[in-house]
Order: C-alpha cells, then sequence, then structure tokens
C-alpha cells in the first residue's frame, strides 16, 4: 500500500511510518520542516531506503501542501490511504477567563483546517487507489459526551475534526473509500508525556490493521483497536 502519513517525523506518526515500513508498504512521510526532528525518520530512511519518501509538508500553509501533493504525484500514481496525524496541543492550562484566542485559532489551523486542506488536495491521488481509507487522528477528548471542562482549544479543534470525518465519510462511503476518527489513547509522546499509560507502538499496529482491514471496524468514531468510541 502506499500510505501518506502527516506528522511522520515525531510520535504516533513516526510509530506508523515505522510499522507501515514494517508490514512493507510505501511511505510518503510528511513533515512540517525536514530538518527539524526527523533524526527517527532519517534512521526509517536509511533502514527502508526503497519504502520511505520525506516529504515538506506544512499541513499549516495550502501552498505547502499543493506542493507536496505534486511532489508526492511524481513519486507514486495512487494512495491507498491518509493518515491525519500531525496536531498540535497549546494552552492545556488555561481557564476559559485566560483562553488565548490566537492559540485557538492556531489550534484548529492545524488540527482541523490541516486534514481538511490535505485531503483537498490529496483525494485525487487516494481515488485512484485500491481499499482505501482515510484515519483522521482524533482524541476522547472532541467528544460530547465527555466534555469535561478544560483544554479547549484542542478539544474543540478535535471535535470539529470529529464532524468533519463523518461529512467526508457520507461523502465518500458510495466509493467505498472508509473514513474513521479515531482517539489512539493517551500515549507517550511529546504531546501525551512520560506519564501516559499507552504505548505509541501498540496504537500504531492497531490503526495499521484497521488500514489493512485486518480489523474490522463499523463506527466512525473509533478507538486504536476499532471499537466504537462515543461522540
Amino acid at each position: 500500500m502506499n500510505i501518506l502519513i502527516t506528522g511522520a517525523n515525531r510520535g504516533l506518526g513516526l510509530a506508523i511510518a515505522s510499522e507501515a515500513c514494517e508490514r512493507g508498504h510505501y511511505v510518503l512521510a510528511g513533515v512540517r520542516s525536514p530538518g527539524s526532528s526527523a533524526e527517527g525518520l532519517q534512521e526509517l530512511l536509511t533502514k527502508f531506503p526503497d519504502q520511505v519518501t520525506i516529504l515538506p509538508l506544512d499541513v499549516a500553509d495550502e501552498n505547502s501542501v499543493r506542493y507536496a501533493s505534486e511532489q508526492a504525484e511524481n513519486r507514486v500514481r495512487s494512495l491507498d490511504a491518509v493518515i491525519n496525524s500531525a496536531a498540535i496541543l497549546l494552552g492545556r492550562d488555561q481557564k476559559l477567563e485566560q483562553l488565548d484566542l490566537e492559540q485557538v485559532e492556531q489550534s484548529f489551523q492545524t488540527n482541523l483546517f490541516g486534514p481538511i486542506v490535505v485531503l483537498k488536495h490529496f483525494l485525487p491521488m487516494l481515488r485512484q487507489g485500491e481499499r482505501q481509507s482515510i484515519i483522521n487522528i482524533s482524541s476522547e477528548a472532541g467528544s460530547f459526551t465527555g466534555a469535561y471542562g478544560g483544554d479547549y482549544s484542542y478539544a474543540l479543534s478535535k471535535s470539529a475534526l470529529n464532524m468533519f470525518s463523518a461529512q467526508l465519510r457520507n461523502e465518500l462511503a458510495p466509493q467505498g473509500i472508509v473514513v474513521h476518527a479515531l482517539h489512539p489513547g493517551w500515549i507517550r509522546t511529546d504531546m501525551g508525556g512520560e506519564q501516559a499509560p499507552g504505548d505509541a507502538t501498540v496504537s500504531a499496529a492497531g490503526i495499521l490493521n484497521i488500514v489493512e482491514r485486518k480489523t474490522e471496524a463499523d463506527a466512525l468514531f473509533i478507538d486504536h483497536n476499532g471499537a466504537p468510541m462515543n461522540l
């Protein structure tokens, strides 16, 4: 399979890229700045030189995404999966009275508008693939039923991403393209922190099982094992 992964230079994105290569897939590794925090990707490129292309792709810049899609077309004719993993978490401890609205805008720019613009420009390639899937990495923080009165920027942007995923799912289902918003669990990454109980490699393996259709998942919003989550 040909798989595009955004935010592939660290955390969950890097774990998914590594797992995909181990399984023999070809990875287009989208990174905002190839020279920054890309040590893990460089190791992956050394280990799997014929299976990885590092793709400069800043999801918050449509021109960057457009150019990345053009570069991707020079590498592969089609995509079989798009995994939108790039995300930011800002203003974690801010109460509403102290909320930095600029950070709210930045969060939406990356966490919602990023996946939108990525799919806007890469959907034509995905339509040419086989057994296609779109995985938008979301969070239980974006669940209406699980709202906990915090992380406003992150939670609101992920809730909106769930809605975008629902819209996309209804549009693309007739063409056989699977769409999920996926909660990967609280995992040990730069974002999740060292105290997190989950392992990114375990989540990555579960996500690839869903992409490969080894795990059947029917719901829109699921966890990394394919189990339904409350919206």
